[in-house]
């Protein structure tokens, strides 16, 4: 793997969708759905409210990469990977959601 920036990925198991990305963003190119469950854990005396994430979406007609949100997520769901591959012959095509977002940096050259 080259030693570059390349492309964010995203571990939406590890999101809570604090915002903190989507506030600290220059370029307002990240997007955040979610929505609250009440969680009762065993033994518990009270529920809690959990966030669970609807929709992440990074906009790279719109990124500037620099690296803000990765530096910010408190849990490590964002990275940097080696991965330049995310060019679209459509400017809607650069809208990656989590799905896509996921792949980066797990197929093997």
């Amino acid at each position: 793997m080259q030693n570059t920036h390349g492309a964010i990925a995203l571990d939406a198991s590890a999101c809570t969708s604090c915002m903190l990305c989507v506030r600290e963003c220059p370029d307002w190119c990240i997007e955040i759905d979610s929505h609250t469950v009440e969680v009762t854990e065993p033994g518990a005396r009270r529920p809690r409210s959990v966030a669970v994430l609807d929709r992440f979406t990074i906009d790279w007609g719109l990124c500037m990469y620099c690296g803000i949100c990765v530096e910010v997520c408190p849990f490590d769901a964002l990275r940097w990977t080696g991965d330049t591959d995310y060019s679209a012959a459509e400017v809607d095509d650069l809208r990656h959601g989590v799905e896509r977002l996921e792949q980066f940096g797990t197929t093997s050259d």
